[in-house]
Parts: structure tokens; sequence; C-alpha cells
């Protein structure tokens, strides 16, 4: 599986088991709904800040939400 494919996966996982809507998730990490969206959609992927905000929030490594580790 790429990367890109993972990354969508696990992240809308992540948010999913953890009950929250797009725009909490997105309110946490202060970027929009849409670009969350577009992130689970594969439509776009986040820049290396926004990756990193998303791992601390979930508390999860980077390397887990791009697919490198289990």
């Amino acid at each position: 599986m790429k990367t890109i494919d993972m990354f969508a996966e696990r992240l809308k996982e992540l948010r999913i088991t953890r009950n929250l809507t797009l725009k909490e998730l997105a309110n946490a990490i202060n970027v929009s709904d849409i670009a969350i969206s577009r992130w689970e959609n594969k439509l776009r992927v986040p820049n290396i800040e926004y990756l990193v905000l998303l791992a601390q929030y979930f508390e999860v490594s980077t390397d887990y939400l791009v697919g490198l580790e289990n």
C-alpha cells in the first residue's frame, strides 16, 4: 500500500475511533475541516507541521501515520 493511502486510512481510523467529527479534529490542530477531508480522501497531503501535530494529538508516531510502522 502506498504511503498516501496508508496515511489517509490511518487518519480516518484514528478520528473515527475517537468519535471525532472532521470539524472537531480540524479545530484541535487549527486547520479547516475541508483540509482534513481532503487528507482522508487522498486529494491532498498535510505539510510536515500538520503531520507532526496529528501525531502528537493522537499520541502516535509520524512513522505510524504514514505506514512505516504498525
